[in-house]
């Protein structure tokens, strides 16, 4: 089956208000950046996002935080934006921080099918408050749930057009977990391939967790802060 679609604003055009969106990446690694881009330019609102962070200023995630896109977001780090510290101060986001194994754990079980699962990270913290507890083999831990979404949009290296996906290194980090774990998963890969050319033991994720794919137009892939010293 060919998933290929023409473009990133092809790929996202069901995407309405409300949704639950994951989104890829780690800081500004591995962001599926054309689709964030589409978003932006759709302006679909009240988003809720699964996401390790939300970018930085402008950057990444971040455009759709000043673009007022964003409701609530699900993260373990977020830190280096101004504008999402002043909207969380605000009130005007509401933000869930979640250990980041933590979080890694919790889309994996959403991908499969796990009704959730017993760690020790966060009990006695605020991070339990709320959470069943329970004492196993002389230490305690805290139950997390699963975490889905309706929508997941992920950045591969390489792709073909069914679906199947290699991620290069640091930027496997959360795009490969997240792509189980959506209602509709989107990928965006650097070179969109002819089925049978991609070794089957280098695949990362299985056409068959992948609804649509599209090859990116450019990628800025941005670095944070950049820090020199003299030579």
């Amino acid at each position: 089956m060919d998933k290929t679609f023409s473009s990133a604003d092809d790929a996202i055009h069901d995407m309405t208000d409300g949704i639950t969106l994951m989104s890829g990446g780690f800081g500004l690694c591995g962001n599926p950046e054309n689709l964030i881009k589409a978003i932006h330019r759709k302006g679909v609102k009240h988003l809720d996002i699964i996401s390790n962070n939300c970018g930085i200023d402008g950057v990444g995630l971040g455009l759709l935080l000043e673009n007022a896109q964003v409701r609530s977001m699900t993260s373990s780090y977020v830190g280096e934006n101004k504008t999402f510290e002043k909207l969380f101060l605000s009130g005007q986001l509401e933000v869930t921080l979640v250990p980041q194994g933590t979080l890694a754990e919790r889309i994996r079980a959403g991908g499969a099918g796990i009704g959730g699962f017993y760690t020790p990270t966060g009990y006695g913290t605020p991070v339990a408050e709320g959470k069943e507890v329970r004492e196993l083999d002389g230490r305690w831990y805290v139950l997390e749930r699963p975490l889905r979404a309706d929508f997941a949009i992920v950045k591969a290296w390489k792709g073909d057009a069914h679906g199947n996906l290699v991620f290069r290194k640091t930027a496997n980090n959360f795009n490969q977990v997240m792509a189980t774990a959506a209602r509709v998963t989107i990928a965006e890969v650097e070179e969109l391939v002819a089925p049978g050319q991609l070794d089957p033991d280098e695949v990362h994720t299985p056409g068959i967790y992948v609804q649509r794919v599209i090859k990116g137009a450019r990628y800025d892939k941005p670095i944070e802060f950049r820090t020199t010293r003299p030579s």
